[in-house]
């Protein structure tokens, strides 16, 4: 497995991202979700990324019973900042210093570890000044139960307000073939060495070919999804169309196309890039892995560049489902 940094802390190339052990994309099965992490482990993939939000606290537990007695083999990043406690429909991002604590003395007891590698602010905050939340951060940083700090779906204008309180290893955002929002943002993290980490690299699953609108399960959040569902749905089926044209000339799997492409704009953009595909099943994380193998020719890079402009639809039907 390649090594990489984000902002200074060592991590593998391809981490795996943990959330459909728990939640929003149906049905999962703990046994399943526990081989898949051990095996993600045995190929060198250690950066587990998970949130305290993630199946209100399951997703952590999950992940700790996975790294037990293989604790110093991995980088645990987890999030805060989503409070749920008042129901989805009354969701509040918080960043209050006492609120920050809280959460990590949490999820330090759901991991069942004594320190978090990387700790993720999961939205800005809608109740605290960003200066205080990573500030409040900074002491847990000091306080040796943090690593490194991070930020997720985040402005150029609050990077540079939140790295001048302490400094950000990396941000964590929505970033694929057909979402490409964060850079605007990438030119500020070029600038301070604050590496991307992108999350849904696979479109959820659609630019891999995997996803079936028609028969997606109620409890999937897909089935609620702007891009997912009617005209905008059978609109974006011609990115995935050409997704899968490209794999078929270069030899290999569509998500291992829109891995690669992401992969590919790490010069382009001037940040370390380490993406987190997630899924539940081994066979599918090797074919992950394999993707940092996936040279993209000029060619296949000149159909692909331009299908952001082509999605429809909206990357999630009420702000802040993730």
């Amino acid at each position: 497995m390649k090594r990489t940094t984000l902002g200074g802390l060592d991590v593998s190339a391809q981490g795996l991202g943990c959330m459909g052990m728990s939640e929003y994309y149906g049905a999962s099965d703990w046994d399943t979700s526990i081989e898949t992490l051990h095996h993600a482990i045995d190929v060198g993939v250690t950066l587990l990324d998970t949130a305290d939000q993630y199946g209100s606290g399951h997703n952590e537990v999950l992940v700790g019973r996975g790294i037990v007695g293989r604790r110093d083999d991995v980088q645990i990043a987890t999030k805060f900042g989503i409070d749920r406690s008042g129901g989805d429909e009354n969701r509040l991002h918080r960043g209050d210093p006492p609120y920050v604590k809280r959460s990590c003395e949490a999820s330090l007891l759901r991991l069942g570890v004594d320190h978090i590698d990387l700790y993720y602010l999961h939205r800005p905050p809608q109740n605290a000044e960003i200066e205080d939340t990573v500030g409040a951060m900074t002491e847990l940083v000091h306080d040796g139960k943090v690593r490194y700090l991070g930020l997720s779906e985040v402005s150029a204008e609050l990077l540079r307000r939140a790295h001048a309180v302490h400094p950000i290893a990396a941000v964590q955002s929505e970033y694929s073939l057909w979402t490409r929002d964060v850079e605007e943002v990438t030119p500020v993290m070029a600038e301070l060495g604050i590496g991307l980490v992108p999350y849904a690299p696979l479109g959820r699953g659609f630019l891999a070919g995997s996803v079936q609108t028609s028969s997606l399960d109620p409890k999937d959040f897909r089935a609620r999804n702007p891009r997912f569902t009617g005209e905008a749905g059978e609109q974006n089926q011609v990115i995935a169309d050409t997704v899968r044209a490209v794999a078929e000339r270069l030899g290999v799997l569509p998500a291992q196309v829109a891995l690669a492409w992401v992969y590919a704009q790490a010069d382009r953009l001037g940040v370390s890039v380490v993406p987190i595909p997630g899924t539940r099943h081994a066979e599918r994380l090797d074919q992950n892995v394999a993707s940092l193998d996936v040279q993209l020719d000029d060619s296949a890079l000149a159909e692909l560049q331009p299908l952001s402009d082509l999605v429809k639809g909206g990357r999630y039907a009420e702000q802040g489902v993730r």
